[in-house]
């Protein structure tokens, strides 16, 4: 089988499983001193996320109903921080992206996040904790794998506290539409994009009362051209303000039935939280050229494999 032919003549799979690894050993260690609870994943539920751009819907039957496939657990982390303060998981998301999204390199339809939630939290909190995990994983593979590095990403650093920040109206002044890439290209450091339009986010993050055109959300943009690292923020929990923002989305207000009868309760509470890519983590730790060489038996967008 000619994938096998590549994984045993490539050494790039076998260090970046290495690597890989790592942080996850890392992350799950730097989580629990933290006091965070591992939550399993869950990989098909009535709800998932609806996402704010077109994918190919996955979902089961299964005696006469419907499971879909996860595409992220934004809205059963705000359930399971009614359990425990603070959880994590590492949550296989299947999103059925479109073929031209494999020129990105940041893309696969198959993937893992570490998804991170915790309740009555503020965005700040959750920004400065993932700086501190970032910082404590990528001193530990620099430390174990100084090698590997070397040989993959000679120029790797640890960043400095605190992360650059800029608002999207900012970024948008001046780089214009395609801010995120010329910002990613041109960046020393990881960089906080903070203040989402209302509009470019899904009804789950919370909107900011003050100023009510945006979210009180944020994305982490990785140097060097690496895009996107993580996306999280402030979440609704009020019943009536959630049922705004789905209209506003014109997402079907049937499709959380379940979720709406929690915050209709008052059950649901305060929360944020994020989700950091572990494929796109260790394409960034070893300057790869695609996340599909981050992991065996990657799916990538538009191609068929094992």
């Amino acid at each position: 089988m000619e994938l096998v032919k590549t994984y045993l003549a490539d050494q790039t799979y076998s260090d970046a499983l290495l690597v890989q690894s790592e942080i996850l050993r890392l992350s799950r260690e730097f989580l629990a001193e933290k006091g965070f609870v591992e939550l399993l994943p869950v990989t098909i539920s009535t709800i998932t996320d609806p996402l704010n751009h077109d994918v190919f819907d996955a979902q089961i039957d299964y005696y006469g109903n419907k499971y879909y496939v996860t595409k992220s657990m934004i809205l059963q982390k705000q359930v399971s921080v009614l359990v425990h303060d603070k959880i994590f998981s590492f949550s296989p998301n299947l999103r059925l992206e479109m073929e031209e999204k494999y020129s990105s390199g940041r893309h696969l339809i198959d993937f893992v996040q570490l998804d991170i939630e915790a309740k009555e939290t503020k965005r700040e909190e959750i920004m400065d904790l993932m700086e501190d995990l970032m910082i404590y994983v990528l001193k530990g593979i620099l430390t174990k794998y100084s090698g590997i590095i070397e040989k993959y990403h000679p120029n790797l650093t640890v960043p400095k506290k605190p992360f650059q920040k800029i608002s999207v109206k900012k970024a948008k002044e001046l780089y214009g539409e395609d801010y995120e890439k010329i910002l990613s290209e041109r960046a020393e450091g990881p960089v906080w994009l903070i203040d989402i339009p209302l509009l470019d986010r899904e009804f789950y993050d919370k909107q900011d009362m003050d100023n009510p055109e945006v979210l009180l959300d944020f994305d982490l943009i990785y140097p060097e051209g690496h895009g996107e690292a993580i996306s999280g923020g402030e979440r609704e929990h009020e019943h009536e303000q959630i049922v705004k923002r789905i209209k506003l989305k014109g997402n079907g207000l049937e499709s959380y039935e379940d979720y709406l009868k929690l915050a209709k309760e008052g059950l649901l509470k305060h929360s944020a939280g994020c989700g950091i890519g572990i494929e796109r983590f260790t394409k960034y730790i070893l300057d790869l050229d695609h996340v599909e060489k981050t992991r065996l038996f990657a799916k990538a967008p538009g191609k068929y494999t094992i």
